[in-house]
């Protein structure tokens, strides 16, 4: 019995490492996942950020507020901005990355590979679950490796004001939102048996889950009822989620900046509270506010359904793809 165990651990660890391989041999995907988001922060640097500060600007000239002479608000300002983007290109990230490294359990139903795994002795609970484990590292050090990207874009503008407890908290956020992320993509992408069905999904999931979970612009900016949909999905609370823990510091900063008298600041609560209704990070569900707590407990529902969702189409991941055989011989007469 225990020699049996060691051999399907040995398997399912042997199993991870292939598809680990079989991804990060291939130089054109890897720099194709992480160039993704690179390509997104590069667009925000470029065009988007000028647009989020005129609606900012906006806010500040129907107040009365003037920046002329006070370069300190402004940075103050674009720390909340940048954090409310860069948390949001992260959440984008989870999704994107994690639905593209289905491709490798994709491309062996396709291929027929994994035919030759299932007439081996290897289980087929063993071979789903180092798809998934590999699905998870890969997309959880892809979204390392961009998160250490948005700190140092932070810190080049000085508007780095995490500390390493902060850095922990979100790199828990991450981990739980890859996990569900890794659960719904692999989900979703089970009953796809060819690679061309998988790159038209992954083209949609690029171009439109960063406008539904609200990672591009407020959800307040959405109509309600679309806005309402929208909180059906779980990767919009996970961006809410590391919406607080990038946002937190940056609003208790720019908080205690504005309410301090010697600034001159007289509507400074108004600003505040006018910020916090455009960057905050509470959503409302059918007139119901969402707080950071029941995100993190919507999330975690989640991901337990599609665990059990996962569990009951499972064998979709190893499903060997029907193919005709042609036989060879005399037609008859």
């Amino acid at each position: 019995m225990i020699k049996a165990k060691n051999r399907d651990l040995n398997m399912f660890f042997q199993l991870t490492k292939r598809h680990l391989i079989v991804f990060f041999r291939s130089k054109i995907t890897v720099l194709y996942t992480l160039i993704v988001p690179v390509i997104v922060l590069i667009i925000y640097i470029l065009f988007l950020r000028e647009l989020e500060f005129s609606s900012v600007r906006a806010i500040l000239q129907d107040l009365n507020i003037s920046t002329n002479d006070n370069p300190e608000l402004i940075k103050h300002l674009g720390a909340v901005i940048d954090s409310w983007m860069l948390s949001g290109i992260c959440a984008v990230t989870s999704v994107t990355v994690s639905i593209q490294t289905n491709y490798i359990f994709v491309r062996d139903k396709d291929s027929g590979i994994n035919r030759d795994f299932l007439s081996s002795p290897v289980k087929g609970p063993i071979l789903i679950g180092s798809y998934f484990l590999s699905s998870f590292i890969i997309t959880l050090l892809i979204n390392f490796i961009f998160l250490l990207i948005c700190f140092l874009y932070l810190v080049c503008n000085g508007e780095f004001m995490l500390s390493f407890v902060d850095f922990l908290i979100i790199f828990a956020i991450i981990i739980f939102s890859v996990i569900s992320a890794t659960l719904c993509t692999t989900f979703i992408s089970s009953f796809m048996n060819k690679e061309s069905s998988l790159t038209s999904v992954i083209a949609i999931f690029s171009t439109a889950i960063g406008f539904l979970i609200g990672a591009y612009m407020p959800m307040s900016m959405l109509p309600k009822l679309v806005g309402n949909i929208c909180m059906f999905i779980p990767a919009t609370h996970c961006c809410g989620l590391l919406r607080y823990s990038f946002l937190l510091k940056p609003f208790e900063s720019l908080k205690t900046f504005v309410l301090d008298p010697s600034n001159g600041i007289s509507v400074g609560s108004d600003l505040i509270e006018q910020l916090q209704g455009s960057f905050g990070f509470n959503y409302n569900f059918f007139d119901l506010t969402i707080t950071p707590s029941y995100m993190a407990l919507i999330v975690g529902v989640y991901a337990i359904i599609f665990v059990v969702l996962n569990i009951i189409v499972g064998n979709n991941l190893t499903k060997i793809r029907d193919t005709k055989i042609i036989k060879l011989g005399k037609k008859s007469k």
